[in-house]
């Protein structure tokens, strides 16, 4: 599998992985990842199915899009790079392959904060008329092949934009290179089909793959920031589920929209910066 990574800061320094959401890239981190550089080795690649990385072939079970063969991309990009142990960042999409790695790989991830989600099994299970009409995209990206992927080929530009500017509440935090970037690499069949794979997979093989879990928690010490202005805070709990998947974890509501890192990059940048330091690694390169 072929992952797009962009990287930058010391190679000797801890390893700081970041992940982007969905309908995104790694370019969603460009005014986060420059505020941590002088510290960590930021590494910050694009999800399978998303921007430059590879979109493979899916199957009945939507397994190649499972979070656990996505976490499992993402420990082999920290390996390329010789971190063993490293810190996690990660929104949306990328929060819950975070989430995953974190039980599959427990050894790995000093701490990781996570941006604006909830658990997937559990946001569907507490889901309600209010969350289903915020995130309406769950349940149409989630119907058979090829139903979604024809409405939205129709025009992926329209899509991307009726989406994630109704999550940003009408504004626009994206910067113009950043939307360029998301809007062309979400222009191919591929693209469009692959992030269809990745929320059917979410409603199917990673639900029974929590539920295999038998109740486990993960140990990762975790911190959860939602938005003010979103689904999380209006439609849930925010900490609840997470105390549910999560021996150590705690968060805080910050006044933004879906798309925090974007919108208030110096704020999250410091808030991961403070958290990560109460963890600093014993062992930040293999």
């Amino acid at each position: 599998m072929e992952i797009f990574v962009r990287h930058a800061g010391p190679r000797d320094a801890p390893g700081l992985m970041l992940l982007h959401g969905y309908p995104q890239t790694s370019a969603m981190w460009h005014r986060v990842a420059p505020r941590l550089t002088a510290n960590y080795h930021v590494i910050c690649p694009d999800l399978r199915g998303y921007g430059r990385s590879g979109k493979p072939d899916t199957d009945a079970d939507h397994t190649p899009y499972s979070k656990r063969v996505m976490a499992r991309d993402m420990i082999h990009v920290m390996d390329h790079f010789g971190h063993r142990r490293f810190f996690l960042g990660a929104h949306d999409r990328g929060a819950r392959v975070a989430h995953r790695l974190a039980l599959d790989f427990e050894d790995r991830v000093n701490a990781m904060v996570l941006l604006d989600i909830a658990p997937t099994r559990e946001m569907y299970r507490d889901a309600g008329t209010a969350f289903a009409t915020a995130y309406w995209h769950w349940y149409f990206l989630i119907q058979a092949h090829p139903l979604p992927e024809q409405i939205i080929g129709n025009d992926p530009e329209a899509f991307w934009k009726l989406k994630c500017l109704n999550q940003a509440k009408g504004g626009n935090p994206f910067a113009a290179d950043a939307l360029a970037e998301y809007l062309d690499a979400f222009s191919t069949k591929a693209a469009i089909h692959a992030s269809c794979e990745d929320y059917r997979a979410a409603a199917t093989i990673d639900i029974q793959h929590d539920n295999d879990d038998c109740g486990r928690k993960f140990a990762t010490p975790t911190r959860v920031f939602w938005a003010k202005r979103g689904a999380i805070a209006a439609c849930f709990d925010a900490l609840a589920p997470w105390r549910e998947r999560a021996a150590h974890v705690d968060g805080e509501m910050l006044d933004a929209t879906h798309y925090m890192a974007e919108e208030i990059p110096q704020d999250i940048a410091t808030r991961m910066a403070e958290f990560f330091a109460l963890h600093t690694a014993t062992e930040a390169k293999a």
